[in-house]
């Protein structure tokens, strides 16, 4: 497998000037493609802090964040931002859907903002409702949605932009059993039929008992990382 993502010694402290907290305390971690990867821990253990490392969202006071080759911790803060745009889709606890828009212009603004042609516009979007069982949803706000919904569709605009990999923090957080059980269903089923690389953060037991890699942060720093399973082994998959 093909190493998609190298964190090399990487630190984060907040309020250094002050009261300082170790977030994350000189962490290695190496992904591969296709990886279905959990990071857990108790609140406070550096889990969201690391993801956001990971996907350029923060900056690491020591080490690097290699995505592909490109060590993205070097990179200025419109190349970064570009990055970001181009190979990660983000999934966050709280939705962030933009509100005075319809769930379709949410899920099509990433690929305007990537200059895509508005007829490819129209196909991929189709395609992404399609995928998560709101066709007939496409044109309604964000307001008129249930949580699952609003989460799936915040599933569909991460995958809009075609990234390399899904950041999730915290997916299902927010979902009753059913709604959180069809999320992990479509992340599931496009890790399996598209080799997309998924990394959770999560409390959630749901989520951890789908992952075939679970990395447990304790105090900023890995206590255990399970081996990854190969990605072509079988899991429920009902979406």
């Amino acid at each position: 497998m093909k190493t998609v993502i190298d964190a090399h010694n990487i630190k984060k402290i907040y309020n250094p000037e002050t009261v300082p907290v170790v977030a994350v305390n000189n962490v290695h971690l190496h992904l591969e493609r296709g990886e279905f990867t959990a990071l857990v821990g108790p609140s406070g253990s550096g889990k969201t802090t690391l993801l956001n490392l990971i996907g350029g969202l923060d900056k690491p006071d020591n080490g690097s964040v290699i995505i592909n080759g490109v060590d993205i911790t070097r990179l200025s803060a419109n190349k970064l931002i570009d990055f970001r745009l181009h190979n990660i889709g983000f999934v966050f606890q709280s939705f962030n859907l933009i509100p005075v828009l319809s769930a379709r212009e949410n899920v099509e603004l990433i690929m305007q903002l990537q200059h895509v042609k508005k007829a490819e516009i129209n196909v991929r979007v189709t395609s992404l409702f399609r995928q998560i069982g709101l066709e007939d949803k496409m044109d309604v706000r964000p307001a008129q949605l249930s949580g699952g919904q609003q989460q799936r569709i915040a599933v569909a605009r991460a995958l809009a932009s075609r990234p390399q990999f899904i950041l999730a923090d915290e997916p299902t957080a927010n979902l009753d059993t059913k709604s959180a059980d069809n999320l992990l269903d479509i992340m599931a089923k496009l890790n399996k039929e598209e080799n997309m690389t998924f990394i959770f953060s999560t409390h959630d037991q749901r989520v951890i008992e789908r992952a075939r890699r679970v990395v447990t942060l304790v105090d900023g720093q890995i206590h255990t990382d399970s081996s990854p399973v190969s990605v072509h082994a079988d899991y429920p998959v009902t979406a």
